[in-house]
């Protein structure tokens, strides 16, 4: 068994980190969705929707939630996930460094996962050092 991953996103990115997630690694090690939140859409719509999702992700070893703006109706809807009995961590500020660490260790339990995407989305930040 591994954990499921769920990507919450604002329209159209959580599909685009897919991809360029599968042109990296063409067969990706766990199972992964993306729910995307339009700015029309009711929360509650969308929360029993994507409890529909995590609900499938899980195999047993709980669902890694990959928000990309933490307080943004998205990640909300991520982190109350957990009061519909889903068993998730939930990290924000998600990038495609972050989403490739993650897939790069399947084999991790729940809790280590949610810091190794941390870790990769921090450490795929780089600042040029200027030229003076």
């Amino acid at each position: 068994m591994s954990v499921g991953v769920l990507l919450m996103t604002h329209e159209a990115i959580g599909q685009a980190l897919i991809s360029a997630a599968h042109h990296v690694m063409p067969k990706l090690p766990l199972k992964l969705e993306a729910v995307e939140v339009p700015p029309e859409a009711d929360p509650d719509v969308m929360r029993t929707l994507t409890a529909r999702h995590a609900r499938s992700l899980d195999q047993g070893e709980g669902v890694l939630v990959l928000a990309d703006l933490y307080g943004a109706t998205p990640c909300n809807i991520g982190l109350s996930l957990s009061s519909l009995g889903v068993r998730l961590r939930c990290v924000s500020g998600l990038n495609l460094p972050m989403l490739l660490r993650v897939l790069n260790y399947p084999e991790k339990r729940l809790d280590e996962l949610a810091e190794i995407a941390a870790s990769g989305g921090r450490g795929g930040i780089f600042i040029d050092r200027a030229c003076q």
